[in-house]
C-alpha cells in the first residue's frame, strides 16, 4: 500500500528537498511524494531525475485567483506558509484514491523507519507534532505550540473539515508576526486538539527533534550505528537554520543554540553526507548547479542579524529571503 506525502520548495531548497525525499524513501519504501515546485528550475530537475516516487506539481496549476490575490501582500516565506494547507488540499482534490496524506517540511532528514509514527496515529483523522521547546525556549510557544513540519490529514469528515478551515485561515491571514492570536501558518494549530476529537499529537521521542529542543535530549548510538534519542530511535530531525556554503563547507547553527549545548554532531554529519549525495545527483542533470549554496560572508552576516537585530527588523527582512 502506498503512503502519500507532499512538500514544497524552489531551486534554492532543491538540495535539501532531494535529501529529505531520498531519506524518506529509504525508511518508507512505499512512499510517494507530491512536490509543489515553486520555480521552473526545480520542476525541470526533478522531472529529469526520473524518480518514480516523485510527482511534480507546477505552482501555476495550484494557484487560484484568491491565492494570487493573497500573494500580492505576502513575502516569499509567508506565501510558502500560505500554501502549506493548499498543497494537501490540491492533492486530495485531484487524487480521489488517496485516503491519507502527510505534509512535510523540506529541511528534514529521516534516520529510521517511520512506521512507528503511523502506528501511533492509528485511525485518527489528523496528526500534528509539538515543538517540544527546551525549558529556556519555552516562551517561544507563544508563536505556536505545534510545528508545521509534519501534518497529516485523513479523507474523512473531521480531517477535511480541519484542512478546509486551515486553508481558508491561511489564505485570509498568514504573516510573519504575532497578531490577534495568529502567527504564520502554525499558530492556527493551537486550537486543533480542542476542536477535533480525532486529532492526534505525535509523541514518539525520535520524531520532531530540532534545534529548539535538542539541548534537553540525550543522544547515543547503538552497536549498529543507529542514533537514539532518550533510548528511542531517531526518526527525523528538522535542520532549521542549516546553510550549505559555496566553498563546500556547511554552517550548521547560530551560537544562540550551540553556545548552550553542542548540536548532535552525528545527526548533522549524516545530513551533510546526504546533502552532498543530493547535490551530486542534481549536478548529473544540471552541471554547475548552485541553488541554495550561500556565500560565506552572507551567511556570517545572517547569523549576526539573527543574534543582534531587533525582531521587528528581522521580520521585515524575512519578507525578502527564502523560507
Amino acid at each position: 500500500m502506498t503512503t502519500y506525502f507532499c512538500t514544497l520548495f524552489d531551486s534554492g531548497y532543491l538540495i535539501k528537498g532531494m535529501a529529505m525525499m531520498e531519506s524518506l524513501v529509504q525508511w518508507c519504501p512505499d512512499a510517494h511524494i507530491f512536490v509543489l515546485c515553486m520555480d521552473q528550475q526545480a520542476q525541470e530537475i526533478l522531472t529529469a531525475s526520473n524518480r518514480s516516487y516523485i510527482s511534480c506539481i507546477a505552482l501555476a496549476d495550484l494557484e487560484t485567483p484568491e491565492l494570487l490575490e493573497a500573494k500580492k501582500s505576502r513575502g516569499v516565506a509567508e506565501y510558502c506558509w500560505t500554501l502549506s494547507p493548499c498543497l494537501p488540499t490540491f492533492v486530495l482534490q485531484h487524487h480521489p484514491e488517496i485516503d491519507f496524506i502527510t505534509y512535510l517540511d523540506s529541511d528534514l532528514l529521516f534516520y529510521s523507519p517511520i512506521q512507528p509514527i503511523f502506528d501511533e496515529i492509528g485511525d485518527n483523522s489528523i496528526a500534528i507534532i509539538e515543538h517540544r521547546f527546551a525549558p529556556r525556549l519555552q516562551d517561544r510557544e507563544v508563536n505556536g505550540r505545534f510545528c508545521v513540519e509534519w501534518v497529516s490529514f485523513r479523507r474523512d469528515e473531521e480531517g477535511m473539515r480541519c484542512l478546509d478551515r486551515w486553508r481558508e485561515q491561511c489564505i485570509e491571514w498568514c504573516y510573519y508576526r504575532l497578531e490577534d492570536g495568529k502567527m504564520g501558518d502554525q499558530k492556527y494549530l493551537d486550537e486543533w486538539p480542542d476542536l477535533y476529537l480525532h486529532c492526534h499529537i505525535i509523541e514518539h521521542p525520535g520524531a520532531g527533534v530540532a534545534p529548539w529542543n535538542y539541548e534537553k535530549l540525550h543522544f547515543t548510538q547503538d552497536a549498529s550505528g543507529q542514533i537514539e534519542v532518550d533510548g528511542s530511535p531517531l526518526i527525523f530531525y528538522h535542520f532549521h537554520q542549516f546553510q550549505l556554503l559555496a566553498n563546500g563547507d556547511f554552517n550548521r547553527l547560530s551560537t544562540f543554540y550551540t553556545s548552550v549545548c553542542e548540536e548532535p554532531v552525528v545527526a548533522y554529519e549524516a545530513y551533510e553526507r546526504a546533502l552532498m549525495r543530493a547535490l551530486d545527483a542534481i549536478r548529473t542533470i544540471s552541471p554547475g548547479f548552485s541553488g541554495g549554496l550561500r556565500p560565506v560572508r552572507a551567511v556570517a552576516l545572517r547569523r549576526w542579524v539573527q543574534r543582534h537585530v531587533p525582531l521587528p527588523i528581522k521580520r521585515f527582512l524575512h519578507r525578502f529571503i527564502r523560507y
